[in-house]
């Protein structure tokens, strides 16, 4: 059995960071997926931090044919819903993920890992993120409620042995800014009918609207997904990190759908006060492969 990068379920960690990085002009893209395999060994950290390196599904497919998922494509069209409610596409060719217990290690991992890539890749997009909490985002309501165990976690979205990937698992990068002073303005049981949970203790409501947040993400319908969402932001402008992760691209991509309103039901009520930035799909290779392809000349 192939082994998954291990920080993608270290949970508990306080700081975070997302460094979204574009091949520069004229180089080839095995030479950047090489190169960011070789930041550390799989199967350590480095000062006590995790690096998940992921790419574009094209990318790693250009590098490593025989090891990419049939059928996965990067986001590389903007998802509009019914009413023109829009999630841009803003695919880039790779992305680490580097979070540990302290924002300082982190900060020094990402700088020596933009230094070590310069050559290489500029970096398109960064964000750093943090807990609110213990376990909440910023609109006050539980992140994560169904996400599946730890035990039972790697089973439902790693891809199975003897598929290629196998091991990888396909990762759903979001930045969601929040309107927070329309949010702040409903009372907590409109809140409540927006997101289908109740705020204290995150319980689903039994009457809960078809535009709910948990009625257009509904995994028994859709299919399981692994979330790791972080906060992000200043004080003035923030929002939520959306970091998800599943063995087959479908189930993202349809709960992308149904919250635009492309589905059956109506728009997700929660994109009247929050609304994507980026969007974007990696590849996430098993160690094994992210050992082999730094050894590609």
């Amino acid at each position: 059995m192939r082994t998954p990068q291990g920080g993608i379920f270290a949970l508990g960690t306080a700081s975070h960071a997302y460094l979204e990085l574009d091949l520069a002009e004229g180089l080839a893209g095995p030479d950047l997926v090489a190169a960011i395999s070789s930041l550390r060994e799989p199967r350590t950290t480095m000062g006590g931090v995790n690096l998940v390196a992921g790419f574009r599904p094209e990318l790693w497919r250009e590098a490593v044919p025989d090891d990419a998922p049939s059928g996965l494509a990067g986001f590389d069209a903007d998802l509009v819903g019914s009413d023109g409610f829009t999630m841009p596409a803003t695919q880039h060719d790779a992305v680490l993920w580097i979070s540990g217990s302290a924002y300082d290690v982190v900060f020094d991992v990402a700088r020596a890992a933009i230094a070590e890539l310069a050559c290489l890749a500029t970096v398109a997009e960064e964000t750093s993120s943090w807990p609110y909490r213990h376990d909440r985002d910023l609109t006050g309501f539980v992140d994560g409620t169904e996400n599946p165990s730890l035990v039972d976690a790697p089973e439902l979205v790693l891809i199975p042995d003897g598929r290629p990937g196998a091991g990888g698992t396909i990762l759903l990068l979001q930045k969601w800014v929040h309107d927070a002073p329309a949010w702040e303005a409903l009372p907590d049981e409109a809140q409540e009918r927006v997101m289908g949970r109740t705020k204290p203790d995150s319980v689903e409501l039994e009457d809960k609207p078809p535009d709910s947040h948990v009625a257009s993400t509904d995994q028994e319908r859709f299919g399981k997904i692994f979330r790791r969402n972080m906060p992000y932001g200043t004080v003035m402008d923030h929002g939520t990190m959306f970091v998800g992760f599943t063995a087959e691209q479908r189930p993202l991509a349809a709960m992308l759908e149904e919250m635009a309103g492309q589905g059956d039901g109506p728009r997700d009520a929660l994109t009247l006060y929050t609304r994507p930035l980026t969007g974007a799909y990696y590849f996430v290779p098993s160690t094994e492969s992210v050992r082999r392809a730094a050894s590609v000349p």
